[in-house]
Order: C-alpha cells, then structure tokens, then sequence
C-alpha cells in the first residue's frame, strides 16, 4: 500500500494547479474505491435471501431461524462498525478498509462450508464484523475527499456502489444456485474482494485525516488523538443529533432488510413465481433503488438534506403501503421500482449527513457506530416480519412498514442542517 502523502488541506485552499488537479483525481479515486468495496457487501447481504429456500430445505430450520441468519450478520455488522469506526479515525481510512474486507470475504467464503445452521450463524456474525466497517469508513472517505457542493452527490455514488452489488446479486444467483446450489453463492462471494484489495493499495490516505494526524501527533505519522466515542454523547446536542440519527438509520435499514430479505420469497408464495422470475422482479425493485439514489444526492446538493429527506420519507409510506395490496404481478414491476426509489434512494444521504455533523477525529467512528446500530436494529425486521407473516401473511407483515416512515419524518426535526459546510 502506498504511503505518499496527498496535499494538505492548507496547500488545495491557496489554489495551486497541482493540488487542485489532484485533489480531483484523488476524489474521483476515494469514491470509486469506496463504491466498489461498498458493492461487496450489496452482493453478500442479498446472496443469503436468495439462498435461504436452499438453507431451509438442507438444514430443516423453520423461517424464523432463516431470518435469524441475516440477524446473526447485521448484529456482528454492529460490533464490526465501533471496532473498524474507532480503528480508521485513529490510524487512517484507506488501510482499515482494506482489513474489512478481507475479513468478510473470508468468511463468506467459509459459508459455503457449513455442515449446520449453528456454524453458518458464526461464519454469518465474522462476516458481518467485516461488513461493519465497509459503510462508516468509505461514507467518511469519499466525504473528506470532494468539494462541500459535491458531498451528498459523493456519498450517493457510494451508497450506489452498493446496490450495483445488490443487482449483480439478483441476476447471478438464480444461474449460480442452479448449477452449483446455494452454498456456490458464498464462494462467488468471496472472490470479488480481491478487487478491491488491489485497488486501495492504489489509494493515498484522505487528506483530511493526514492533516488532522500531523497536528495531534507532530509528526508525519498518520495517526490521532483522542476518544472518538465520546465525542458521540459529548454534550446534549451531540446526545440529540445522535439519538436522532440511530433512529433514522434503524428506520432505513428495518424497512431494506425487511424488504430484501423476503421479497424473493414473498414473490414465489403469493405470486408463484420461480426462482428466475423473483430475481426479475427484484432486480426492477433495485434498479428503483438505484434511481432514488441518484436523484436523492442531486436534491440533496440543491435544496439540503432535511427537505430531501422528507420527501423521500413520505414517498416511501404511500409506496410501501400500495405495494402491499398489489395483486397483479405486472403492476407489481412498476410499484416495486417505486417503492425502491423512495424506501432505499435515502441510503446515500447518510453518509453526507453524518460526515457535517461529527469532527474528523470522530467522522469514521461515528458513520460506523450510528450507521451499524441502525443495521443491528434493523436486522430483527427479517425476524419481525417472519413472525407477523406466519400468523397474518407477508402482505400484511408489509403494510405495517409504512409506521417507521412516519416515526423518521418527525425525527428529522431534530437533524441540524448543514449543507454546504465545511468539515471540521
């Protein structure tokens, strides 16, 4: 990994053509890299609701304990956050990504070898440590290495990257589970990691973080000072903002994991639908996903994060709700491109969101930690649902997504708008 270092952040502001070139190059760089390991975990979250029908018939476990694998991940996805969040604010982005990654593709590779659903759980729970850390330190890096005016549009393509890995997902796991069963899944999803190994080498440390190194260390080594967890529940503004942000990220990943994980298997029980016409079907919901991304980055860069966030808020309430009584698989298409722009498009929004309201000695610490709550928190939706589903059914189990919309529509009121501001 190279270790030379960018301009400082003093050396970009005096307009030297240099800096500013790099800058830009280096800008482009971060994010891509950022997308790409991002994609990574899209891929391995939606391979395991895609293997589950296979999980279930090999093993014999109820729907419950299916549900509890995709728990079991977002909950080491939780711990995996504070330890990769603390980690990258201390001794840098760039190289605590690298680490992430190569844990979790580890042991999605491991997945394909489990023998029961007590071993796959813990092989599911490391991964997820290794997921943890990719969201909170790529969302911080591509932050840092952008222009003010540009950093909602930056995090969005990352968040992007993201769903890129989701829809390559849907489209290869029908081929890969008929030819080589589901187990074949989590060895295809251990290769792409390699990828993004060999791209961060390639990748200089954020600026940000190297200016902020030198003045708490002295020196030129890339490391910081102080307590990044504490800085989270400083004083009670920081005690709100944070409280605020762990709900509307529990808020989005309920809704997104509670969709995800069962959407596949809704489509096949209430709509028979096969295993290649589900991923179809959930390949539009992601191409909405996708869409409501782009579009919320743009909105957000031009009228500010609150605003956007509300209307997306409210499209995600009315387009979840009609998507649950929707009984014609053909509209069925257009709703679910519907409700993925609305339910999902917010994704990036955070990553611009949290980065303007914690320093940058607790930047990677806090998109981790409150980002990873939101993940552990949301994980119970695949449990929730399951139990709701069995006594009501999946339609129903759908309709009351709708409540979580409005509960993180209130909370905004409490969000600090800061669009446009420079990072601290």
């Amino acid at each position: 990994m190279t270790n030379n270092p960018m301009p400082s952040q003093t050396e970009i502001k005096r307009g030297k053509p240099s800096g500013r070139t790099e800058e830009e190059r280096y800008g482009r760089k971060a994010v891509f890299a950022s997308a790409i390991g991002y994609g990574l975990d899209g891929f391995d979250l939606l391979i395991l609701s895609f293997a589950l029908s296979g999980i279930i018939a090999t093993f014999h476990i109820t729907d419950t304990e299916a549900g509890a694998l995709t728990t079991s991940t977002l909950l080491g996805a939780v711990a995996g956050g504070i330890v990769f969040g603390l980690l990258a604010d201390r001794f840098g982005r760039v190289r605590m990504l690298t680490y992430s990654v190569i844990l979790f593709a580890v042991f999605t590779g491991l997945s394909a070898l489990a023998t029961g659903f007590t071993d796959l759980a813990i092989y599911r729970f490391i991964a997820g440590i290794g997921i943890g850390g990719e969201f909170g330190i790529g969302m911080t890096l591509a932050a840092e290495a952008v222009p003010a005016k540009m950093r909602a549009r930056a995090t969005s393509w990352v968040a992007l990257g993201f769903q890129c890995g989701v829809m390559a997902a849907a489209l290869l796991s029908a081929p890969i589970i008929t030819a080589f069963g589901w187990r074949g899944l989590f060895v295809v999803g251990a290769f792409p990691a390699i990828v993004a190994v060999i791209i961060r080498k390639r990748l200089h440390e954020s600026p940000k973080f190297l200016e902020k190194a030198r003045t708490d260390s002295g020196s030129s080594t890339p490391k910081v000072k102080g307590n990044a967890l504490r800085l989270l529940v400083g004083n009670k503004k920081a005690i709100r903002v944070t409280i605020a942000l762990i709900i509307l990220t529990s808020v989005q990943n309920f809704g997104y994991f509670g969709i995800m994980t069962w959407l596949p298997r809704y489509l096949s029980t209430q709509f028979h639908l096969n295993l290649t016409s589900s991923s179809i079907w959930t390949a539009v919901t992601v191409v909405g996903m996708m869409t409501g991304i782009i579009v919320f980055g743009q909105l957000a860069d031009r009228i500010g994060r609150r605003k956007t966030f509300w209307i997306f808020q409210i499209g995600a309430t009315a387009s979840v709700l009609a998507y649950s009584q929707i009984t014609d698989p053909t509209i069925l298409l257009a709703g679910g491109f519907i409700m993925g722009a609305f339910g999902n498009g917010m994704l990036g929004g955070y990553g611009a969101l949290i980065a303007e309201l914690y320093p940058t000695e607790a930047r990677a610490t806090a998109q981790n930690v409150l980002f990873n709550i939101g993940r552990g928190i949301g994980g119970f939706a695949p449990i929730v649902i399951a139990i709701i589903a069995a006594q009501y059914g999946f339609a129903f189990a759908l309709a009351l997504l709708p409540a979580i919309y409005i509960l993180a529509f209130f909370t905004m009121f409490l969000v600090p708008e800061r669009k446009g501001a420079e990072l601290v």
